[in-house]
């Protein structure tokens, strides 16, 4: 079937027929070259009561079709989710070792309405228009008998209630295509403050876990490091956030404390404001700030760190990071505790 006659003639794709909560539904491979034509389009001006889907993004679609562009031997998408409000009719292959596989025919001008995957619909077709040869390639569809608006809602609603968001953390350890994080893992295990004491799954740690930091906070406190800094400095990125955290542990003695353990991990994060991520993301801030200032001096500014109280009852965080006695992440916390490294390094 060529793809100008895809809303008025049948369509037909090899499929597999299963049973699920008692009902038939069918997953087809569709080449991408359909699917910019398959499904009717939701209108977004209507209210939310009456579609089953969100309003599409359109800010998303760039960087997802470059996702695809950029990685054509190596991308992966997972299958569209989509209701058919129309007759569908599944032949078996007669060849095949059970009566489940064979061939779907889609009535010609049924209405297919995504239920999940819009997104991924739209930046297959920009990818298209850019790189036309992927046409060949195909996508999973998982197609259900559409049973009207509230049905195709609730599909919509029980996807999304149950999908799980990777963190961040595990999303850095997980990514080989991000250059920074690669350059996080590999400066990591150069690192021994941090070598064997970083949480890589979640982006809090347990109160009995031995972890001493996150991934994502390394992560995020070294990106702010080396943000923009190549003008001030010969060494690479990697070798400047491997120098740079080398360093600073030398001057954080509550830290090497932590890592010998001479007291615990869960006492490390109990007492002392040192042990938490706003304090690595201000530490990271700061080390950007003194390497540009102290270009060649920014080794021995930190040893003005060596006799700091980072105990989180010392008074003066009360009000600046801590917060009705606990530990406060937003922006001004952040900001107040760059200040107050700020004035203890003199920059």
């Amino acid at each position: 079937m060529n793809n100008k006659g895809i809303k008025n003639s049948c369509i037909t794709l090899p499929a597999i027929r299963g049973i699920q909560a008692k009902k038939e539904y069918f997953v087809v491979m569709c080449p991408l070259h359909y699917v910019a034509g398959l499904f009717q389009y939701t209108d977004p001006t209507l209210s939310p009561e009456v579609r089953a889907q969100r309003v599409l993004n359109k800010q998303r679609i760039p960087e997802m079709r470059d996702y695809i562009l950029d990685n054509p031997d190596s991308y992966v998408f997972s299958a569209l989710t989509a209701s058919v409000d129309g007759e569908m009719c599944f032949l078996s292959d007669k060849n095949s070792i059970n009566n489940n596989v064979g061939i779907l025919t889609i009535e010609g001008g049924a209405r297919i309405i995504i239920n999940d995957g819009q997104h991924r619909r739209a930046a297959i077709e920009a990818a298209l228009k850019k790189n036309p040869a992927l046409r060949f390639e195909h996508i999973a569809i998982v197609l259900y008998y559409d049973y009207g608006l509230k049905r195709s809602q609730q599909i919509f609603s029980d996807l999304n209630r149950y999908a799980i968001r990777p963190t961040k953390s595990l999303n850095i350890l997980y990514n080989t295509r991000e250059e920074f994080s690669n350059i996080i893992k590999n400066s990591i295990s150069n690192i021994p403050i941090f070598s064997g004491s970083v949480e890589t799954e979640k982006t809090t740690i347990s109160n009995r876990s031995p972890a001493l930091f996150t991934l994502s906070g390394i992560y995020n406190a070294s990106k702010d490091l080396v943000k923009d800094i190549e003008e001030c400095t010969n060494f690479s990125k990697e070798e400047t956030i491997t120098n740079f955290w080398n360093v600073l542990a030398e001057h954080m003695q509550i830290w090497q404390l932590a890592k010998e353990k001479y007291i615990s991990a869960e006492q490390f994060r109990k007492e002392y404001i040192c042990a938490h991520t706003i304090f690595l993301r201000a530490l990271g801030i700061i080390g950007n700030k003194l390497i540009r200032k102290y270009p060649n001096a920014w080794e021995k500014q930190l040893s003005k760190l060596d006799n700091i109280d980072w105990r989180k009852d010392n008074e003066i965080y009360t009000g600046m990071v801590i917060i009705n006695g606990k530990i406060n992440g937003s922006r001004n916390s952040l900001a107040a505790l760059v200040k107050h490294l700020e004035d203890i390094l003199e920059i």
